[in-house]
């Protein structure tokens, strides 16, 4: 686990200067929804939702692109096979992945909420910084437990693998409100949409950082963590059985290890 998330880690500062381009390209699409949303005459509040969906949006994308795509590029580069003749559990480099992306996903997000904070100036109304700091950390169990799970669903799907990341990609932005309370859509497509567990983190950080009767949450605080712990157990255990199923089909059928399909 260790060895794969090390060179994640080691990447992330290898290069300092995309850094910059990582920071200050997401805050170009943070200040056009803020200007949207004042020159709308949006209440202030829609701001800091803006600035704090801007900077989770890095780990959709690294699940997205990191994460659910990751074996079929190993493959392409001939590592996947090196994976599996090794003696190790197949869901130590999974995890390794998760690990690695979210160290260098985190450095981006953090220096994107900070300095969209700071432009804005954003008012807070923090009183539970312990459960925000939960919030936060179960999220990102439950969301990188779905990428851990969508990795081996790609694998199978081949080459079409990065269509499925790309379509993946804008509606969730949209119907996990990654810029406003995702209630606005309805309280059951809320619901629905939380089968995405950014959807629910978001809301509750939302609840935590600028109080519930401005944030309009979807559903309270405790039971949003409550749900999001169920799918993140649910995505692990499903992400360790589509991982033998791979295997046991990839023995079968002999094609798992073939590129381009």
């Amino acid at each position: 686990m260790a060895a794969r998330a090390y060179p994640r880690v080691i990447g992330s500062l290898r290069e300092p200067s995309w850094l910059i381009g990582d920071i200050v390209l997401p805050l170009l699409s943070i200040m056009a929804f803020v200007f949207y949303y004042r020159a709308m005459g949006a209440p202030e509040v829609f701001t800091g939702f803006v600035v704090l969906g801007g900077a989770m949006i890095a780990y959709w994308l690294n699940v997205l692109w990191g994460m659910a795509a990751q074996f079929y590029w190993e493959r392409e580069v001939g590592n996947l096979q090196l994976y599996l003749i090794s003696p190790m559990s197949r869901m130590s480099v999974l995890a390794g992945m998760a690990l690695g992306g979210m160290f260098s996903t985190t450095l981006r997000a953090v220096s994107t909420f900070v300095l969209g904070f700071v432009v804005f100036d954003i008012q807070v109304n923090l009183t539970n910084p312990g459960a925000l700091i939960v919030v936060f950390l179960i999220t990102l169990l439950a969301l990188y437990g779905m990428g851990m799970l969508f990795s081996s669903l790609y694998l199978l799907f081949g080459r079409n693998a990065w269509r499925l990341s790309m379509l993946a990609q804008e509606p969730i932005y949209l119907v996990s409100g990654f810029y406003f309370p995702v209630k606005e859509l309805g309280f059951w497509v809320g619901l629905a949409a939380s089968i995405i567990p950014i959807t629910l983190g978001l809301d509750a950080m939302r609840q935590l950082l600028f109080g519930p009767e401005l944030s309009d949450g979807l559903l309270p605080v405790s039971v949003e963590i409550m749900i999001l712990l169920v799918i993140a157990v649910i995505f692990f255990v499903l992400a360790r059985y589509l991982l033998e199923y791979m295997e046991y089909l990839g023995k079968r059928e002999g094609r798992l290890l073939t590129r381009w399909l």
